[in-house]
């Protein structure tokens, strides 16, 4: 992976399409040598993809009073 994946890309994917893209893009970061553009790209994929999966459409919502 030489390049970023951007916000834009990953608003639309839902949680187990990123939670697959963040398995195959960790697979690739793990693959790569230190100090490269490939890992450099796949860190900030990551961290994309865990600012994606924090939306708050996919947050735990708290189970109402006397549940």
């Amino acid at each position: 992976m030489s390049r970023i994946i951007t916000p834009s890309e990953l608003h639309h994917l839902g949680r187990e399409e990123l939670r697959a893209l963040f398995r195959k893009v960790s697979e690739t970061l793990a693959q790569t040598e230190p100090g490269t553009r490939e890992r450099r790209a796949a860190q900030a994929s990551l961290e994309n993809i865990r600012q994606a999966m924090a939306r708050p459409a996919f947050l735990p919502r708290p189970k109402p009073p006397g549940f």
